[in-house]
């Protein structure tokens, strides 16, 4: 095997999915949909490209963003698109994805193709859609290259990291009244329908006037302009640290039931705001006001590189958690930012000139070999990882096959019937 102990390999085949579904949307609207949806797809299409379709659709999004604004000026910025009619297509596209993403499990179970590889899957597509959709839903809202988009990058990765730190402590996927991948979803799908029909600049408008609140003589003396897509960030900031308290409460209440330590699960709560804080620290260079990364075209791909490493990490929690290995708190790929944020930052730190970023020229080198350093460590994380799953539990992972006793992939059907 090439990546996980042999010892760990074996705590696979004790997997049992566990999710609680709280949402009233989910119960009641789409999982009928799914439900119906679902059957559209043959028995012989692998729950795991379901998944990957609906990726490739948020990639194409992704695609007509460095069409039409390669530079990621957004329309605040001067850029002359995309056109309006494109958000309506990122919203079909993150729907599809949506939907993809909520029937592949189905699909698992109508092929008998169920397993911890399908979840390892499906958190990993997850993962990088984090950081593509707070890229799209930051431009779509108008904020382009700024701090409100790290702000909402550094959100939405939190909201994740939570969700795969419960589940490691607690054994089950918890999503509440209000989660990320449905409500949440739901909620980026409206930004961009309301954005194809009123354009980018129709969030820039004041919060105060567009809600009432002007007319109230005491908001319009003390609360200061905040545009719509500012505001939108300010309740984001407000939900996450209602989901912080509800995912401690879940945890608290496991750990206390199986007598175990409720305190020490807070503390693999800081890889994440340890692991921002270096990129915060690197995009700071040369001033918080003046950042060298956010305005200039090199903001996405950095944003990109971040978000790769950010899957890396989150992946490798969700792996422990299927095997039954220990919190992995250290990502080897923090060296890599660690280097970058520190070079940047020389002149702060030492009073001289970057050894490495010395040029806009060198910087660009570095920010692009930063992403692709980025990009083939967890290409190569994920390859290995499918590899030792399927090759030990006897499940492909792209088509609908399994091992026989003989040890020959053949028919998942004919292998399910022996079982």
């Amino acid at each position: 095997m090439g990546y996980i102990p042999r010892e760990a390999l074996e705590n696979l085949k004790k997997y049992s999915y566990k999710g609680v579904d709280k949402s009233l949307t989910s119960r009641y609207i789409l999982n009928p949909y799914w439900t119906w949806l679902v059957t559209f797809w043959p028995t012989w299409v692998a729950p795991n490209v379901i998944t990957f379709s609906g990726l490739c659709m948020v990639l194409l999004n992704f695609a007509t963003l460095l069409l039409y604004d390669p530079e990621y000026l957004a329309e605040k910025g001067g850029a002359m698109g995309p056109p309006q009619w494109i958000y309506f297509t990122w919203a079909a596209g993150l729907f599809i994805y949506q939907s993809f993403d909520a029937i592949d499990g189905k699909q698992a179970r109508r092929t008998g193709m169920a397993g911890p590889l399908g979840e390892m899957f499906d958190h990993g597509c997850d993962a990088l859609n984090t950081t593509l959709e707070v890229i799209l839903a930051s431009q779509a809202l108008n904020l382009g290259r700024s701090w409100w988009t790290v702000a909402s990058q550094i959100a939405t990765l939190a909201n994740f990291y939570l969700t795969t730190w419960e589940e490691f402590y607690t054994g089950q996927l918890f999503l509440g009244v209000f989660s990320g991948p449905v409500e949440g979803i739901l909620i980026i799908v409206s930004i961009y329908l309301i954005t194809a029909i009123y354009g980018p600049r129709f969030w820039d408008q004041n919060f105060i006037t567009i809600s009432g609140l002007s007319r109230y003589p005491f908001f319009a003396k003390n609360v200061p302009y905040l545009g719509l897509n500012e505001a939108f960030m300010v309740f984001a900031g407000f939900g996450l640290a209602f989901n912080i308290i509800v995912s401690y409460i879940n945890v608290y209440k496991s750990r206390t039931s199986s007598k175990k330590g409720p305190l020490i699960p807070l503390l693999y709560l800081l890889p994440l705001p340890i692991s921002a804080a270096i990129e915060v620290f690197w995009l700071s260079s040369p001033s918080f006001k003046r950042s060298a990364i956010i305005d200039s075209p090199l903001f996405v791909p950095f944003l990109c590189a971040w978000g790769l490493q950010f899957a890396h990490q989150v992946s490798r929690i969700i792996l422990a958690h299927l095997t039954k290995q220990s919190f992995p708190w250290w990502d080897s790929m923090w060296i890599w930012s660690i280097v970058g944020a520190v070079d940047a930052n020389l002149p702060f730190l030492l009073n001289r000139p970057p050894l490495i970023q010395s040029s806009p020229q060198r910087m660009t080198f570095f920010v692009y070999t930063t992403l692709a350093i980025s990009f083939l460590s967890y290409a190569r994380f994920c390859t290995l990882v499918i590899n030792d799953i399927t090759e030990y539990l006897g499940i492909a992972c792209f088509t609908v096959r399994k091992k026989d006793r003989s040890g020959e992939w053949v028919d998942a059907a004919a292998v399910n019937k022996q079982q």
